[in-house]
């Protein structure tokens, strides 16, 4: 029944790309990846049996010709670029190729969320109050959420709470739908303040066979982009989860829905109704949480593998009471980005990787792997699974403490510190906890005193190290040869102390060092080299300096000077060298993994200097615009 898959074209490229091409070898499906010349050597492109050069992934007609050219009868289209345009999915119909999701006519209906939104309130399914874009700004109930109706993943999505934001919000919304997605159409509803989001993931067949795998919750989540997910919802009844299942399988059925989709739904907080908010017609980033925390005829499932089938035509092979829940499942997002300096995103070259040995991890990250700010800085995921929440969350926290990327800022300190909180574990993270809650920054005392002893142990066998002796000089006190942030930390190699603080060396091997400090172990990873000192504890990166002793240190840089706060693309230069500027006028704009920052003049003067053109690529730190202040 149905016709094999002999050969699939992965539309997409990192850690989805690598999990598509696992669960199609172990079918024994010939893969083809697809890359820019950015990614010639990437591990997706290794990883496959044939790679094709692409200018872009964007590209819906070189896609298809690359699936043609390979051969391929399917492609996939993993989750992001391609996966969710219809007219990608119509081209791959029309090309003869079948596409593993949803027919392009479904899509069109589902795909957007306001084609969705209007099916969903002919089923009966009870849906977010909404505005029209006609709607006067003064006329609104604010506060208001202005979204994408095209594509997901938090992009295109602004909240409003008074009349002033409106006309902004809807420009910089739109801005970044056309740039994210292609498409800038929108869609206005009541912004709930306090809610959780739970969505169902659900399977349909060519057959008229519909089910679902139980339902996720995906609340601990910044600005609409999801950090940590779970499976199952720890906070719904049993009525709520019945409620929201039916009414997925039911509108999965209603418009023929074939593939795997995701339904989305918003629990209310105060009214304790769960609002029907989109479908996402692919694979979800998270599915590796249901497939550890359902099983399906008594075996984990694999999502991926189960996708392909329905797709080569053949029936689900399962019933819903062959689907039950066996236990609790968390995953954190790894992203290439700056936590605790303002979630900015980072580029650079990876020197050590190391991801957790006791978890399940979907990545595409190795050593001496340049991280850009091209695409998505999504690096992996780190799954852990337990018989209940708490297991699960222990599980969680300790993966996470074995993960260290060195060379590359990450946000892996800033998971393990949320998924340690007692509001994680208690279960009180609703969808904007986080945009009002600071999530407090690892201290780099024990990353520090890691270095300084990783130091002591490295100077005896470098007799060019001028303090590798005792640190003596002539013209003062020691010099102070170990690491430092805003003080320095001395080790004391005989009596084995740091800082004041016991320190017992356990074992220092392969860049990692354990060390018990006043009493508690602690694992490090390190990389201390010439000019090189930076650590990873507690999966947060910490870079220190090597102080200079002859070092002349000049005044800090003034305030009136505006570095880039992270390596992006200059979309916007607003002002030249003699204007006169307002505190807080915007100077330009700078773009970097889909997110833009806006530069504003620090306070009123004149502008001295732009270092910077619109379209330029920009470095981390580069000067942008100084601003002189007004004499008097």
């Amino acid at each position: 029944m149905g016709v094999p898959i002999k050969t699939l074209l992965i539309a997409n490229r990192g850690e989805i790309a690598i999990r598509v091409i696992r669960s199609a070898r172990a079918a024994g499906i010939r893969t083809v990846a697809i890359h820019t010349d950015l990614d010639a050597t990437a591990p997706h492109v290794r990883a496959a049996d044939v790679a094709v050069p692409v200018v872009s992934y964007l590209d819906i007609a070189e896609v298809v010709a690359a699936a043609v050219a390979a051969g391929a009868d399917a492609i996939h289209p993993g989750y992001g670029f391609l996966s969710e345009r219809s007219a990608f999915a119509r081209a791959v119909e029309e090309a003869g190729i079948k596409l593993v999701g949803p027919s392009s006519t479904v899509m069109d209906k589902m795909g957007r969320k306001d084609a969705a939104r209007e099916i969903a309130v002919a089923a009966g399914v009870p849906v977010v109050p909404a505005y029209t874009l006609d709607t006067p700004a003064t006329e609104l109930a604010y506060p208001v959420l202005v979204k994408a109706a095209a594509g997901g993943g938090g992009k295109g999505m602004r909240i409003v709470r008074n009349a002033d934001e409106y006309a902004g919000a809807v420009e910089a919304a739109a801005r970044e739908a056309a740039h994210s997605f292609g498409d800038d159409t929108l869609l206005i509803e009541k912004y709930v303040e306090s809610g959780r989001h739970i969505e169902v993931q659900v399977m349909a067949d060519a057959h008229g066979n519909v089910l679902h795998l139980f339902e996720r919750d995906c609340s601990t989540q910044r600005r609409h982009q999801k950090v940590l997910e779970e499976a199952p919802a720890p906070t719904i009844s049993e009525e709520i989860r019945k409620a929201v299942t039916s009414a997925a399988v039911a509108l999965a059925a209603e418009v023929g829905y074939e593939n795997a989709g995701t339904v989305e739904f918003l629990l209310d907080n105060a009214s304790g109704e769960a609002y029907f908010l989109e479908m996402n017609t692919r694979l979800q980033v998270e599915h590796p949480v249901t497939e550890l925390a359902v099983t399906v005829q008594g075996e984990h499932p694999d999502l991926v593998a189960v996708q392909l089938r329905i797709a080569a035509g053949e029936p689900l092979g399962f019933t819903q009471d062959d689907v039950a829940l066996a236990g609790h499942a968390i995953e954190a997002r790894v992203y290439a980005e700056d936590s605790f300096g303002g979630f900015l995103p980072q580029a650079g070259t990876t020197s050590i990787v190391r991801w957790a040995e006791h978890a399940r991890v979907d990545q595409a990250l190795e050593p001496g792997q340049v991280v850009s700010t091209a695409y998505d800085p999504m690096l992996g995921k780190v799954i852990a699974r337990g018989p209940d929440r708490e297991s699960a969350r222990r599980a969680l926290v300790a993966a996470l403490d074995e993960t260290a990327i060195l060379g590359l800022t990450t946000n892996v300190g800033f998971l393990r510190a949320l998924a340690a909180s007692d509001e994680f574990r208690d279960a009180t993270i609703d969808t904007a906890w986080l945009d009002h809650h600071e999530v407090p920054a690892p201290d780099a005392d024990v990353a520090r005193i890691g270095v300084a002893w990783v130091m002591a142990l490295l100077a005896p066998s470098n007799p060019s190290d001028p303090f590798s002796a005792d640190g003596w000089r002539s013209a003062g006190a020691a010099s102070p040869f170990l690491a430092r942030l805003d003080r320095t930390v001395a080790v004391d190699r005989v009596a084995g102390t740091a800082d004041g603080r016991r320190v017992v060396e356990l074992s220092a091997e392969n860049h990692v060092l354990e060390l018990e400090v006043d009493g508690v172990r602690h694992r490090i990873t390190a990389n201390v080299q010439r000019g090189v000192l930076e650590a990873v504890h507690q999966g947060q990166r910490f870079v220190f300096e090597r102080p200079d002793p002859f070092a002349e240190h000049g005044p800090a840089e003034g305030d009136g000077s505006l570095l880039s706060p992270m390596p992006g693309t200059v979309l916007a230069v607003d002002v030249t060298v003699g204007d006169q500027v307002e505190e807080g006028q915007r100077l330009g704009v700078i773009e970097a993994m889909k997110m833009e920052l806006v530069l504003k003049a620090p306070f009123a003067g004149t502008v001295s200097q732009v270092g910077a053109a619109t379209g330029d690529q920009v470095q981390l730190k580069q000067l942008l615009f100084s601003v002189e202040a007004l004499d008097g």
